[in-house]
Parts: C-alpha cells; sequence; structure tokens
C-alpha cells in the first residue's frame, strides 16, 4: 500500500465522493449525521479494545467530515490549523482523574 499524505487523500476522498454523486446530491447535515453514527461504532470498537475497527471507524468519520466540509465549501485542512492555531500555547496537563488543568492563562 502507498503512504499519501493528508491533502492527497483528502483529494482522493473528495474525488471518490463526486464520482458517487455524494458530493453534490447529500447535504452536509447527512454527512454530518453518518459522522455521528461512524462515532458511535468508533465507541463501539474502543470499548471493545478492537483495534482493527478502531482504525477503520476513524477511517470513516474522517471520509464522512471530508465530504461535511466539501458540502460546505470549507477546507477540513483549515479547520485543523484554524484548531491547533488556538490549542497550540496553551500550557497544561492532563491529570490521572482525566481533568486537564491550564496553566497560567
Amino acid at each position: 500500500m502507498t503512504t499519501k499524505n493528508f491533502e492527497q487523500l483528502k483529494r482522493d476522498v473528495i474525488q471518490w465522493a463526486c464520482d458517487r454523486r455524494i458530493i453534490p446530491n447529500a447535504k452536509a447535515s447527512s454527512q454530518l449525521l453518518k459522522a455521528v453514527s461512524e462515532m458511535g461504532e468508533l465507541c463501539d470498537a474502543e470499548n471493545h479494545d478492537d483495534t482493527l475497527e478502531i482504525k477503520d471507524a476513524v477511517g470513516d468519520v474522517l471520509v464522512c467530515l471530508i465530504n461535511y466540509c466539501a458540502l460546505r465549501e470549507i477546507d477540513i485542512v483549515d479547520c485543523l490549523n484554524g484548531a491547533y492555531e488556538i490549542i497550540k500555547d496553551r500550557k497544561g496537563t492532563l491529570m490521572p482523574s482525566g481533568v486537564f488543568v491550564k496553566d497560567g492563562k
């Protein structure tokens, strides 16, 4: 299997969705609901500690989110970049209890 970067994979997913008329015939909301459904499958796989199903579900969630963004005419990489720009300078640590404790600001 050839390893592609995220940008190449994003283009391939969008082309796949166009070839199957998901784009432009689907509504963004249907892809969002599909992503939520796939998140449920991911949670189920996590609960069963099923690594193969976890990988499959994460991929399915990403496909749905890429399609959602394409239907909304926004770039998923821009979304990720924007989120990273907001969090990159945050300081803190995740406590064993699962609570994130911020340092400073």
